[in-house]
């Protein structure tokens, strides 16, 4: 999976550039432009993202004597690019000539062109238009020196509602099910007089006098996802015939619902993803590491490429704050040190007009005096001294599990609570995590072809949906030595949104030694935590904490009660328990334990001690990482730190836990392990073990 990505860092080094759009620009732009990347240590630039009706002035009449031009003038310069099919935003021309290339929302409005993502993924039109537009580039470019990589689209995440959709969702569904009476079944159209008696009947989830069929809802989320992944391949195949070398990959988005990611990353050659952290929220480091573990996840462990971020403020938050140069240092070598082997920008040089004139760049509309670009050519020359970070593993033995059917189904309507928000509850157990110094890998439960047993800790903190095959690999994990935490309102459904019958977790009750019989919204405010004897010996601490929105009325079957509500409509009942299971543990929490004294850092502490995973954190604001054998210590706040990195020794690969001294990658300096390690504010010191 990382080939793609390797073959680019083993001729560039740590990739650094961002999107370019020339096409905006004079011609006598570009020259200066290219002297101004080379000088900033630019070596991988992307283009023509958004340059169809610049390509493409009018159907079939192509203009590419700039391209070439421009393709010319960054080879010249050493400078690779990662060509772009321009497919994300049609000209006008389309939406103008074929009106049903638009696309329509669920409540019927179709949308008008004269913004971007204006298309209909199902439409003919569009995509014979797609299509020829990425023949035309591939065959004009495929043999270009400086085309290195190819970017099919852009942050594919299009939905429409219109006929043509529900034709397709009607393919859809008949490949999946076979027979109108299969899928009934399966959607439970007894429900509400719903049942089908021909595929024409069928429609997606449009705008209804009341709740959707959950089934059915989560069939479209499915669906739009393998849609824009065919539209992708279609590209993908386009640049295939005429470059079979080059890697060819598109942009994710983190945590975006649109698409599921796992079911494209067979082919994604290189794992690129965007990302921007809200410089305005004190969790934004922690979240960020996040989505790095996400992509990692994605990579299977392996390489991965930031594809977009800012260098300072974005446009399209309602109040935009900037970061400091070093701030975004900071942020680009956390993503270094979570496994990424380049940073990309939105993009080289800020617009003057246009809805992102007020997106941050790595060129500011100011100019290159500027503290913003003085800071991209201080981190370009960094990152060439960090080439040998380039394909390092990263040091992690816990996993967490999540998945995108699980997110849909646990967000729909009509459920116990609308407040147990399952990526809220995913992102809070991470910040506990990394507030401890854990890495994690964000894996899905749900793919059969993700092990397991690499990890010394599982940790499910909202997996509402879980199947019979994903459960039986958590039995055979915990059974065979491994470790499970289990989060609140997990193993509720199916894959379809049905109920699982029995007592819940029903497919997974008897690892967890627990049982409920019913979801209970907690009042506001919640209820309280006390913690059982058993419970203070494991250290979870003496005093009373919070359970808030939802638990569930539970008894022990087997486990170790460690805490019980001591209030409320479930005083008395299991909130968090631990049970063995084979050569296994497996702890059971049944509440959002997450609120200021809610308890859950402490779970995770004797959870992470129990499977004998050391805590690399010790100060607050502070990250360690170990990529290979380096280690990536990260002052996240904005004060001084001194920071004793004995912690970060133990958490480290058995290679170095034994190390008396670390060099300093920047300044060749020795660093006794010994003595603490300064840290200014938003400071980063990468430290090699040998």
């Amino acid at each position: 999976m990382t080939t793609g990505l390797a073959r680019l860092t083993d001729e560039l080094g740590m990739l650094y550039g961002g999107d370019y759009n020339p096409e905006q620009w004079d011609p006598a732009v570009w020259r200066e432009d290219v002297v101004l990347m080379q000088e900033a240590g630019v070596n991988l630039v992307t283009v023509g993202v958004f340059s169809w009706s610049h390509l493409e002035p009018r159907p079939g009449e192509y203009r590419f004597g700039w391209l070439d031009e421009v393709l010319d003038l960054l080879h010249g310069a050493g400078i690779a690019v990662d060509l772009a099919t321009p497919v994300a935003s049609p000209p006008p021309w389309l939406g103008h000539r074929h009106p049903e290339s638009l696309p329509t929302t669920a409540d019927g409005t179709v949308l008008s062109y004269g913004s971007r993502n204006q298309f209909c993924p199902s439409s003919d039109a569009y995509r014979a238009a797609a299509a020829a537009i990425a023949e035309q580039l591939a065959a004009r470019y495929a043999g270009h020196p400086a085309v290195r990589m190819w970017h099919a689209g852009n942050e594919y995440g299009q939905v429409c509602f219109c006929d043509r959709c529900a034709e397709r969702f009607r393919d859809w569904l008949r490949s999946r099910y076979g027979s109108v009476d299969a899928l009934n079944a399966a959607w439970a159209t007894t429900v509400w007089s719903q049942e089908y008696g021909d595929w024409a009947e069928i429609l997606p989830p449009r705008v209804a006098p009341y709740h959707r069929n959950p089934s059915q809802e989560l069939d479209f989320r499915r669906f739009g996802s393998d849609l824009l992944l065919d539209l992708y391949r279609e590209q993908r195949a386009i640049v295939r015939r005429h470059d079979p070398d080059r890697p060819v990959t598109t942009n994710l988005m983190g945590f975006f619902g649109g698409i599921d990611p796992h079911t494209w990353r067979a082919d994604l050659d290189v794992v690129a993803d965007d990302a921007y952290p809200d410089p305005a929220s004190p969790d934004a480091p922690a979240d960020a590491a996040l989505v790095n573990h996400l992509a990692r996840g994605l990579a299977g462990g392996g390489s991965w490429l930031r594809m977009e971020q800012a260098a300072s403020a974005v446009s399209w938050r309602e109040h935009n704050l900037t970061k400091s140069p070093a701030r975004l240092r900071a942020e680009v070598l956390q993503a270094l040190a979570h496994g990424c082997d380049g940073a990309l920008f939105f993009q080289w040089r800020q617009a003057r007009s246009g809805p992102e004139r007020f997106h941050s760049a790595m060129l500011p509309v100011a100019g290159a005096d500027t503290a913003v670009h003085r800071g991209i050519r201080a981190l370009g020359a960094e990152l060439r001294a960090l080439r040998g970070l380039v394909g390092g593993p990263v040091h992690r033995r816990v996993a967490l599990l999540w998945d995108w059917t699980s997110w849909w189904a646990a967000t729909q309507v009509a459920l116990p609570t609308a407040r147990l928000d399952p990526l809220a509850t995913l992102q809070a157990w991470h910040r506990e995590l990394w507030r401890l110094g854990v890495v994690v890998d964000v894996v899905p439960a749900d793919r059969d072809d993700v092990a397991l047993d690499g990890y010394d800790l599982v940790l499910a903190p909202a997996q509402y949906v879980l199947d019979e095959a994903a459960a039986a690999r958590l039995d055979a994990y915990v059974a065979g030595g491994g470790r499970l935490v289990w989060g609140p309102f997990g193993g509720v459904a199916d894959g379809l949104s049905h109920l699982h019958a029995g007592r819940s977790p029903a497919p997974l009750r008897h690892v967890l030694g627990v049982s409920a019989e019913e979801w209970v919204p907690l009042p506001d405010g919640g209820s309280t935590v006390v913690r059982a004897e058993e419970g203070v010996d494991e250290g979870l601490g003496e005093g009373p904490g919070t359970a808030a929105t939802l638990g569930e009325r539970t008894r022990s079957d087997g486990a170790d009660v460690l805490a019980t509500y001591g209030d409320g409509p479930l005083a008395g009942c299991v909130a968090v328990a631990r049970h063995a299971h084979g050569a296994g543990r497996a702890w059971y929490v049944g509440a959002d334990l997450s609120t200021p004294g809610g308890g859950l850092a402490a779970v995770l502490r004797a959870a992470l001690d129990g499977a004998g995973v050391p805590r690399g954190g010790q100060v607050p604001g502070v990250e360690t990482v170990w990529r290979g054998g380096t280690l990536v210590a990260i002052n996240h706040t904005d004060r001084p730190v001194p920071l004793a990195i004995g912690a970060a020794l133990r958490a480290g690969p058995a290679g170095v836990r034994d190390a008396t001294a670390l060099t300093d990658v920047r300044s060749g300096a020795r660093h006794d392990v010994s003595a603490p390690l300064p840290l200014a504010p938003h400071d980063v010191v990468v430290l090699a073990a040998g």
